[in-house]
């Protein structure tokens, strides 16, 4: 994790910087599973109530060389600027970047009805506390490859340590574990 490049959304007048992340997220991620990398992680340095206008990639040198020559981002490349690979500055913290699951959702709430395990009066209550208890945390809005759905993948900040954790990423870049520098 010595190495990282990032990818700058530029200003669209016809997309909105959301929409654009989400289409360059979900290329990366056909990317690292096509390449079945476990080597590379992600940040998103300008995060705030959105994951921002940066996708950061973290890996070696080599790892990062290999992602790019296989030119995922595709023609999505109108739409951002990559930086070169550098390296880490010295100084930095370290944290993880992982998914969070909301423990109620609309999917589960339709097993929950089509299996008959809720009344109506429970499932109209288990729609009022998903909402009042859903998540505040950015995220990304993928499309599935396979059935063409789109799913919520939300995105959790780990807090900072000094040290690194060496670790595998999943195929989003993302890992309960293993730290990213952050900076």
């Amino acid at each position: 994790m010595n190495y990282y490049l990032d990818i700058h959304i530029l200003p669209d007048p016809e997309f909105k910087e959301t929409v654009l992340m989400n289409a360059i997220y979900t290329k990366l991620h056909k990317a690292l599973c096509d390449s079945q990398s476990t080597d590379i992680g992600v940040s998103f340095p300008n995060h705030n109530l959105t994951l921002g206008n940066t996708l950061r990639l973290h890996g070696t040198a080599e790892a990062l060389d290999k992602i790019q020559c296989r030119n995922w981002i595709g023609s999505m490349s109108v739409y951002c600027q990559n930086s070169d690979i550098q390296s880490v500055p010295a100084d930095v913290k370290f944290r993880t970047i992982s998914r969070q699951q909301p423990t109620m959702s609309a999917a589960k709430l339709k097993r929950l009805i089509k299996r008959g395990s809720i009344t109506e009066a429970e499932a109209k209550n288990y729609k009022a506390k998903m909402f009042t208890k859903g998540l505040d945390n950015p995220y990304v809005e993928l499309v599935s490859g396979s059935n063409g759905h789109r799913h919520r993948r939300y995105i959790e900040f780990g807090s900072l340590h000094d040290n690194p954790v060496d670790g595998d990423f999943d195929q989003f870049g993302l890992s309960k574990t293993a730290t990213i520098p952050w900076f």
